[in-house]
C-alpha cells in the first residue's frame, strides 16, 4: 500500500460521493429524523453499503474495459433497449437536477432573509452551472479540489448543528446497528423507501464508470489494473464514509430536537424568539412536518439565528456541488448512448432548461411547501429508476467476454 499512489487515484470517488449529499438526501435525512427519530439510521447505513458495492462495480467496469457504462450499453444492447435506458437515465438526471435547483433556491432565500424570492433563487442557479463549466477549463484536478472544499463546508456546517444539538449517542448507536423499527407505520415506511432512493442514485453509476477514465492505466498489464481497482475502491470507501457521517449529522439533529414535536410547540418557541417565520407553523397539536426550508427555520428558532444561516450555507454547498455531477453524468450518458458530441455548454443548456422550467413555475405560482414537496416525489422517482442502472452494471461486470479475468464471482 502506498499513500502517494492513493493520492494520485483520489478524486473520482469524491466527485461521485457528492450525489450522496445532494439536497434530496438532506431532505430525506431530516424528515426521517423528525418522523422516525433514530429508528431508520440502519436503513441509511445499509443503503450506503449497497451504494458502495454498486459504485465499486461501476468503477471496475471503467478501469478494466476503458469504456464507461453508457458506452458498454451502446455496444452490447440493441437499439430499442438502448433508447429506453437512455430516456430513463435522462429522467433520473433531470429529477436530480430539479432537487439541486430547489435546494439552492431555498438556501439563497434563507440567506437573503427572504429578500431574494424563490423564483429569483431558481434563476441564480441557472447562472452557477456555467461558472462550473468555466472552472472545468482549468483542469480536472482543480475541479476535484473545489468539490473537496464544498464537501468540507458541508461537514463543518452540519457538524456545527450536531455539536449544538448534542444528540443522544446511545440511541444513535442503537438506531445504526439494530435493524428494527418499533411502532412504525406508513409514514416511516415511506421515509425508508425515500432514503434508499435518495442515497443510491442511478445516474451516479454511469458517472463513476466515466470518472475513473481520467487516470492513466495500462490495461494490458493485469497487475496495474488490479492496483487501480484497489485504490479506487479504497478512495470510494473513504469518500462514502465522509458522506455517511454528514448524513448522520442531519438525521440525528432532527431526531434529537424535533421527533414527536407538535406545530404548537414550535410555534410557541418561534414566537418567543421573535422569529419572522412563526406563521409557518399553525397553532395546533398535529405532529411537526419539516422540510429543507422549515428545517432551517426551526433550527433558527431553537438554537439562534446562527444555526439558521449555517444550515442555509450547508444546503447551498450541497446544491452547488451536486449541480456539477448532474452536468457531467448527463454529458457522458448522451455521448455514450447516442454518440452525440455536443459541446458541454449546449448540453448543460438543454438539461438545465428542462429541469428549471417546472421548478420555476412552482416557485412563482406556489409556495415553499409545494417546492419541497416536489423533493419527496423526486426521491421516490429515483427509487423507481434504479433497475435501469442496476441491471446493466450487474450484467456487464459478470460477463467474462467484457471483463475477462475481472468478471464477478457468484
Amino acid at each position: 500500500f502506498n499513500f502517494r499512489k492513493l493520492w494520485a487515484f483520489t478524486g473520482p470517488g469524491f466527485l461521485m460521493s457528492i450525489a450522496y449529499l445532494d439536497p434530496g438526501n438532506i431532505e430525506s435525512d431530516l424528515q426521517s429524523g423528525a418522523v422516525a427519530g433514530f429508528k431508520l439510521l440502519w436503513v441509511l447505513l445499509l443503503a450506503t453499503v449497497i451504494g458502495l458495492l454498486l459504485q465499486r462495480l461501476a468503477a471496475r467496469l471503467g478501469v478494466v474495459t476503458g469504456l464507461h457504462l453508457a458506452e458498454v450499453c451502446n455496444r452490447q444492447y440493441q437499439k430499442f433497449p438502448r433508447i429506453i435506458l437512455w430516456l430513463m437515465v435522462e429522467l433520473a438526471i433531470i429529477g436530480s437536477d430539479m432537487q439541486e435547483v430547489i435546494g439552492s433556491a431555498i438556501a439563497i432565500n434563507l440567506l437573503s432573509v427572504g429578500k431574494i424570492p424563490l423564483w429569483g433563487g431558481v434563476l441564480i442557479t441557472i447562472a452557477d452551472t456555467f461558472v462550473f463549466l468555466f472552472l472545468d477549463k482549468y483542469g480536472l484536478r482543480k475541479l476535484e479540489a473545489f468539490f473537496g472544499l464544498l464537501i468540507t463546508i458541508m461537514a463543518v456546517t452540519f457538524g456545527y448543528e450536531y455539536v449544538t444539538v448534542k444528540p443522544n449517542q446511545e440511541k444513535l448507536l442503537q438506531g445504526l446497528f439494530i435493524p428494527y423499527c418499533q411502532g412504525c407505520g406508513t409514514p416511516q415506511l415511506e421515509q425508508a423507501v425515500g432514503i434508499v432512493g435518495a442515497v443510491i442514485m442511478p445516474h451516479n453509476m454511469y458517472l463513476h464508470s466515466a470518472l475513473v477514465k481520467s487516470r492513466q492505466v495500462n490495461r494490458a498489464d493485469k497487475r496495474e489494473v488490479r492496483e487501480a481497482n484497489k485504490y479506487f475502491f479504497i478512495e470510494s470507501c473513504i469518500a462514502l464514509f465522509v458522506s455517511f457521517i454528514i448524513n448522520i449529522f442531519v438525521v440525528t439533529v432532527f431526531a434529537e430536537a424535533f421527533f414527536n414535536k407538535t406545530n404548537a410547540d414550535v410555534n410557541q418557541v418561534c414566537a418567543n424568539s421573535s422569529s419572522p417565520h412563526s406563521s409557518l407553523f399553525p397553532n395546533n397539536n398535529q405532529t411537526l412536518e419539516v422540510d429543507i426550508y422549515k428545517g432551517g427555520v426551526v433550527l433558527g428558532c431553537y438554537f439562534g439565528p446562527a444555526a439558521l444561516y449555517i444550515w442555509a450555507i450547508g444546503i447551498l454547498a450541497a446544491g452547488q456541488s451536486s449541480t456539477m455531477t448532474g452536468t457531467y453524468s448527463g454529458q457522458f450518458v448522451m455521448e455514450g448512448f447516442l454518440n452525440l458530441r455536443w459541446s458541454r455548454f449546449a448540453r448543460v443548456l438543454l438539461t438545465r432548461s428542462i429541469a428549471v422550467t417546472p421548478t420555476l413555475f412552482v416557485a412563482i405560482f406556489q409556495d415553499v411547501e409545494h417546492l419541497t414537496g416536489m423533493n419527496d416525489f423526486l426521491n421516490v422517482l429515483m427509487s423507481l429508476q434504479l433497475p435501469f442502472a442496476l441491471i446493466p452494471v450487474l450484467t456487464f461486470t459478470s460477463l467474462p467476454s467484457v471483463m475477462h479475468d475481472f468478471a464477478n464471482g457468484l
